[in-house]
């Protein structure tokens, strides 16, 4: 290395570390303790008030707040160089994801084995996550097919968490603030924990860092260069997970740090593993701590999670990626598949109608721990005022709901082209409810009939940033499930905010984001009824334009169709379907996916049959997930949004292999 390089290299670190030590300063004075800068400079080095705070509260969490940052960083660094994938880092793989499944159910479980060992549990549940993404990935290694099926195991372990918790709710108490990521120390104590790992992952990765070096070139190269390419590969994966373990153990899950801060480094001009991994670091640790100061800054007197907030951060930065990586994808042209079976669609209808009965009657049959007799049916107990003000409506409910989001699916599938299209996958859903919670908390005292229009909003806005993120694809199917996927993380992170300031409970926080039919009545019923009624004809006049589009942009045009017009229509109808239905039972996911894909298996991609079979199909499965919800595990309840997505996130992942 030349004396220019070195001394910029080094005028560089300087620079950040000076940055880092101002956020750390500024981090230190915030809290509710109130002191000023002057008491903090004067009053730290005696015994007294402001060192008991300093040295026992705030600077633990500042001291943790840079080893996670600086781990999480140099973990993402590895794991971009060894999957040649600039998405990739812990959160996007499912490693921190992963990690916190297997911490929870050893916290429940096996609490014993938790408390002595929470390295190991998170270090097997990292490892285990890692496995998984890289053996649905196969050897292709595709860059965006990583980050994506990363991404949907994260939801997937997701969903089992939720689960858990709901259900084991005392066993858990105190993880859901962990569980979205928080750097509360209350002593010394976890500091002490992850410095050894974390110091020691770090000079491992310095040790291979010219081991990387080589391996950039490639593997045959590296291999004709000497190298054991096979034991380098195993000891950078090791270490990045050793480092993401190391943190989600003492800090919880945080993503995007790993992220950005590889690319933040890349884009200052440090060249050389080794100095990436050291300048990661810094970043990493400054992101992180950033962060933290960001957050107490917006709610001085309450506990946000620092994993949101690096959500909201870093959800547009992998928008900024996913858009780059476009250019390799405009050529794309996905079709989207089906056949008929072999049946007559009027027979088919039949079938439906029956298994949609059946499960009506059991749904309204079944009241939480037994069902109606047939006795109780006959003698007009089904007309008690329970059942008519409390079951009917609900199970209705989740009827009209499930045909919408099937219906929002067929019209986004249709005018996208593209077989992921679904308002969950889109992050139309958690735009939605980004939307429905700022309305509720900046609005307490307004109407609830004006919920459905705040929802509107942030599920259009969610659309049109997605729209054109993924322009230069052509909207690519991949990469607009990734920028979906994105957008929904800065969804969720902006809902959890809102939780944690409106002092919402744990379990109603939970079930609000899993997506629930719990408690629903008419009034819910008449909102979304409405809105079916208005938009499903809409929606039927556009079947032969749906049809047309099928055959390309090129040929409709040619055929004569305003096309644009169109699409905006069938756009806003998709979307204004699936925020009615946030607005009402939260964020429900992949019925929009599933029930179309269904009826395209069954009647072929002809619209006019497609919506008809989808609509039997979306109501049945919601209804059915309300009814299995309340049944598996009776008297407790299952959010009917986590069965949909423990049923949508394995066919999410089939589809994605398809592709």
């Amino acid at each position: 290395m030349n004396r220019s390089v070195l001394l910029k290299a080094s005028g560089l670190y300087l620079g950040g570390f000076l940055l880092l030590m101002l956020m750390s300063f500024i981090h230190l004075t915030q809290g509710q303790a109130d002191y000023s800068f002057q008491a903090l400079l004067t009053e730290v080095w005696q015994p007294g008030r402001v060192q008991d705070i300093v040295v026992g509260l705030r600077l633990p969490r500042v001291v943790i707040g840079i080893l996670a940052g600086g781990a999480l960083a140099v973990a993402g660094l590895f794991l971009q160089t060894l999957t040649k994938n600039p998405l990739a880092s812990a959160g996007t793989l499912g490693i921190n994801a992963g990690a916190y499944f297997f911490v929870v159910v050893f916290t429940i479980f096996m609490p014993s084995l938790i408390g002595k060992h929470p390295f190991v549990v998170s270090l097997l549940g990292a490892a285990f996550a890692a496995i998984v993404v890289m053996t649905l990935v196969g050897r292709t290694m595709d860059p965006v097919r990583v980050a994506l099926t990363g991404m949907i195991i994260s939801l997937l372990f997701s969903s089992f968490t939720g689960t858990l918790q709901l259900f084991y709710e005392n066993e858990t108490n105190g993880l859901f603030l962990w569980g979205s990521g928080t750097l509360i120390q209350l002593d010394w104590s976890g500091v002490r924990f992850a410095v050894l790992f974390v110091i020691g992952g770090a000079f491992l990765a310095i040790l291979l860092g010219s081991k990387l070096d080589v391996l950039t070139l490639g593997d045959d190269v590296a291999t004709s260069l000497g190298q054991s390419v096979t034991k380098v590969k195993l000891l950078a994966w090791g270490t990045a997970i050793l480092l993401a373990a190391s943190t989600v153990s003492v800090v919880g899950p945080i993503g995007f740090v790993g992220l950005m801060a590889p690319h933040i480094v890349r884009f200052l001009g440090v060249k050389g593993h080794r100095g990436l991994v050291l300048h990661s670091f810094l970043w990493g640790a400054i992101l992180l701590v950033g962060a933290d100061v960001l957050a107490r800054l917006l709610t001085p007197n309450q506990e946000m999670p620092v994993g949101a907030m690096t959500a909201i951060i870093g959800g547009p930065w992998l928008m900024f990626l996913a858009y780059r990586a476009g250019k390799q994808y405009q050529k794309s042209d996905t079709r989207l598949g089906g056949y008929e079976i072999p049946v007559p669609f009027f027979a088919l209808i039949s079938l439906l109608t029956v298994l949609l009965a059946t499960v009506l009657f059991l749904a309204i049959s079944f009241g939480g721990t037994a069902f109606l007799t047939l006795e109780e049916w006959l003698n007009g107990s089904i007309f008690s005022t329970f059942i008519v003000n409390f079951r009917i409506p609900r199970v209705l409910t989740a009827f009209v709901v499930g045909m919408l989001l099937a219906m929002s699916g067929v019209l986004l599938q249709g005018v996208l082209r593209n077989p992921l299209a679904d308002p969950s996958v889109l992050g139309i859903t958690s735009g939605g409810g980004a939307g429905a919670m700022i309305f509720l908390v900046v609005f307490p005292a307004a109407s609830v009939k004006l919920l459905p229009f705040a929802a509107l909003a942030g599920s259009l806005l969610a659309m049109t940033i997605i729209l054109l993120a993924t322009r230069k694809s052509k909207w690519n199917p991949v990469l607009l499930a990734l920028v979906g996927v994105a957008l929904s993380a800065v969804g969720s992170a902006i809902i959890q905010i809102l939780i944690v300031r409106a002092k919402l409970g744990v379990a109603p926080a939970l079930t609000w984001l899993a997506g629930s039919t719990y408690g629903k009545g008419w009034e819910d019923l008449r909102i979304v009824a409405l809105v079916a009624l208005v938009a499903i004809p809409i929606t039927v006049l556009l079947v032969r334009r749906l049809d047309v589009l099928s055959f390309g942009d090129d040929v409709a045009m040619g055929l004569g169709l305003r096309v644009s017009g169109t699409k905006i229509i069938a756009i806003f109808l998709g979307v204004a379907m699936g925020a009615a239905s946030v607005s009402v039972v939260g964020t429900i996911g992949f019925i929009g996916l599933l029930a179309p894909h269904i009826a395209r298996r069954m009647v072929g991609v002809e619209h006019k049959k497609v919506i008809i079979i989808s609509l039997f199909i979306g109501g049945i499965l919601l209804v059915a997930a309300d009814f299995l919800g309340r049944l598996l595990l009776a008297p407790k309840e299952i959010p009917s949004g986590l069965v949909v997505a423990l049923i949508g996130t394995p066919y999410l992942l089939y589809l994605l292999r398809k592709i």
